[in-house]
């Protein structure tokens, strides 16, 4: 298996900020989102890499990329971890480098303190929502969108 690294620094998170950056832009046109603001993901770095929800793994020599963060809910504050960006190269696809990175996320997590992490997946995302399933994961909550006109 690939060997799974903890980016422990800032500086060494900011450097990959410009491949998580197009990473999340691609996802979120995938989506049918925007792309991101060009700098959000080093002003994320810069804000939240101390925050214990947040995390930075590189599988092998940047095979595959893991992000996560805190998500909280509006009202009550409470904060979840969640995944932000997980990628793995094409060519390395369907040999367990997503999984890998996930499951070392949930165990440092676990060892923060944090005891799940969360991932947003479209509600058609077959091949993500079987994915996680595939994980043990289970779908917590659906998001309702009015869209754009509503």
């Amino acid at each position: 298996m690939t060997e799974i690294r903890v980016i422990e620094t800032l500086e060494e998170a900011l450097e990959r900020a410009p491949r998580l950056e197009e990473i999340a832009s691609a996802t979120r046109e995938d989506l049918g989102e925007d792309p991101l603001a060009s700098g959000a993901v080093e002003e994320f770095l810069r804000a939240r890499v101390e925050e214990p929800e947040t995390l930075l793994l590189v599988a092998g020599d940047a095979v595959g990329l893991c992000l996560t963060g805190a998500w909280s809910e509006p009202l009550s504050g409470e904060r979840y971890a969640a995944v932000l960006a997980l990628h793995v190269d094409p060519a390395m696809r369907h040999r367990g480098v997503a999984r890998a990175l996930v499951a070392r996320a949930v165990e440092l997590l676990r060892e923060r303190g944090i005891m799940h992490l969360g991932a947003r997946v479209e509600h058609n995302d077959d091949a993500r929502i079987s994915m996680g399933e595939r994980w043990g994961w289970t779908r917590a909550w659906e998001w309702m969108d009015s869209g754009p006109e509503g």
